[in-house]
């Protein structure tokens, strides 16, 4: 049973990860400026912005690597 909540969770974060990652300001703009992130960032100054997206990215990050680990252990025995 944990072991799919595990798998569901591991996929949720896999997809919300790529999302995350291209919305992301490259050097061209990225996707972010084609969904209106460029206006947004432009009125209310794009640290906070590109903070806020940082930070979520960060802790998205976290929660797939502590599934793989836990997937890694509870398959191991």
């Amino acid at each position: 049973m944990f072991e799919i909540v595990l798998n569901v969770l591991l996929v949720l974060t896999s997809v919300m990860l790529v999302v995350l990652i291209l919305l992301h300001r490259g050097k061209g703009g990225g996707l972010s400026s084609m969904f209106g992130g460029a206006v947004s960032s432009q009125l209310s100054g794009s640290s906070v912005v590109e903070k806020n997206l940082n930070r979520l990215t960060v802790i998205v990050g976290f929660v797939w690597a502590v599934c793989i680990v836990a997937l890694g252990i509870l398959l191991k025995v």
